[in-house]
């Protein structure tokens, strides 16, 4: 039996798919897996028992990653499961810049008991007149499952659209449209482009990449979009841009003391994966993802851990080894199986940073003195008998 634990509300669609073989306990210390939205983890304890993390979403800031790998706990993300409901506020941001959309709105609720509203109307009118989107320059920087899908809906928008991104995937580039211009230098989109919209993840070296260099090469007009993580935006040169008439619009799904109310930013109170369709992706690719890992071993959209997949085993057992990414790990386990006379069938190990993990299917029922062998070698985290 599967104990799991829910830090945030997660919603039932996914947790339905747990089987009878899972049951949900109201306390972290006695779970194997935890589902996570927004709850920070960074000053929980974890406990021996948690082997799997799930974070219903993509951003993993909130989840202590390093400790995480340290205590062999696999932290998941899911990337893509809500990737629609961001590209669609995505460009709801870029309407309410382009358009005082919000302003005429304002308006008609400040005007709402003028019994010649429609009248007025037509003469404020062009107080809120703006510019449409199509035939503008929209340049998306990080083209991953949001970026490609904004990037792909724009150029059907009658955008002209730039994209950038050292570290595509194979499978983002599959996806793109030809109709989008691969950019190799990221102050391409900074000089030319009229709507600028950022879709990487939070690292160091992304942390305040809008910064006032680059916003000092951006056009007096341009329309900035943040729906990604606030800290990516130096927001404090950002609001001082914006004073100064140097760029137009700053759009963000993240609001705090600096951006709310200040002159030209317009803040959503963190709306983008905020649809039941993506709560509902999201929660459903979670459960997967820890299914598979607690039931076959199989790692897919880890973030601290290397993915690695053996679909189901057919043998008599599968071990897994959870270890750091030194040389000559393999030989000593493949020792310690063959001196128990264990075969191993089939086996892959897959390396991420300072951490691998080893996945081996054997001929033979696995003892527990071979399981007590393996986890006393140095550099050996955790070693789970799967099957």
């Amino acid at each position: 039996m599967y104990k799991y634990n829910c830090l945030n509300p997660i919603a039932g669609v996914g947790l339905n798919l747990f089987s009878g073989d899972y049951t949900k306990v109201d306390d972290l210390k006695d779970a194997d897996a935890a589902l996570v939205r927004s709850a920070a983890m960074h000053d929980l304890e974890l406990p021996e028992s948690l082997l799997a993390v799930a974070r219903a979403g993509a951003g993993v800031n909130n989840i202590p990653l390093d400790k995480c790998a340290e205590k062999g706990i696999v932290v998941f993300n899911t990337p893509g499961a809500n990737a629609n409901g961001v590209k669609e506020l995505v460009f709801a941001g870029m309407l309410y810049a382009s358009r005082d959309i919000v302003g005429g709105i304002d308006w008609c609720l400040d005007n709402q008991n003028d019994e010649n509203i429609a009248k007025s109307a037509e003469k404020q009118k062009k107080n809120f007149a703006g510019t449409e989107i199509s035939g503008k320059k929209l340049g998306v920087i990080g083209l991953g499952a949001i970026g490609v899908l904004v990037a792909n809906a724009a150029t059907h928008m009658g955008m002209e659209v730039y994209g950038y991104d050292p570290y595509i995937s194979v499978s983002a580039a599959w996806n793109l449209s030809r109709s989008v211009k691969h950019i190799s230098n990221v102050e391409d989109i900074y000089k030319e482009c009229d709507f600028i919209t950022i879709h990487v993840p939070l690292l160091d070296s992304t942390r305040k990449m809008i910064n006032a260099d680059a916003i000092a090469m951006m056009k007096p007009s341009a329309i900035i979009l943040n729906f990604a993580r606030d800290l990516l935006v130096d927001e404090e040169a950002m609001v001082d841009a914006l004073a100064a008439g140097k760029v137009k619009k700053y759009v963000s799904d993240f609001p705090n003391t600096t951006t709310v109310g200040a002159k030209g930013c317009i803040v959503t109170p963190h709306l983008g994966a905020s649809t039941a369709e993506s709560e509902d992706n999201c929660a459903i690719m979670a459960v997967r993802e820890i299914r598979d890992y607690l039931e076959n071993g199989n790692i897919v959209h880890s973030v601290n851990y290397p993915d690695c997949n053996m679909a189901a085993c057919t043998t008599q057992g599968r071990l897994a080894i959870m270890h750091k990414n030194i040389k000559g790990m393999i030989g000593k386990y493949t020792t310690i199986l063959g001196e128990a006379d264990i075969n191993v069938a089939d086996m892959t190990n897959k390396a991420k940073g300072d951490f691998a993990y080893a996945l081996m299917d054997v001929d033979s029922p696995l003892t527990d003195e071979v399981v007590e062998k393996l986890r006393s070698l140095d550099g050996v985290i955790r070693v789970r008998v799967v099957k």
